[in-house]
């Protein structure tokens, strides 16, 4: 659970870094990306999550 819980402390720290470092930048991108297709976002998630996965899995082998 301790591991879990620095996991989720640790995708915070990085989901929030991009905002203190450039909010301009990412004010941008963010309005680039309500205009993308839905399709693209859910492929672009997909292929997120799968990547993820592998990692994931290939630590988790080693």
């Amino acid at each position: 659970m301790k591991t879990f819980l620095l996991l989720i402390g640790l995708i915070l720290v990085l989901e929030g870094l991009p905002y203190v470092a450039a909010p301009e930048a990412m004010r941008n991108w963010l309005i680039k990306l309500s205009e993308c297709e839905a399709n693209h976002l859910r492929l672009v998630g997909l292929l997120a999550m799968a990547v993820g996965f592998f990692i994931c899995f290939a630590v988790q082998k080693t």
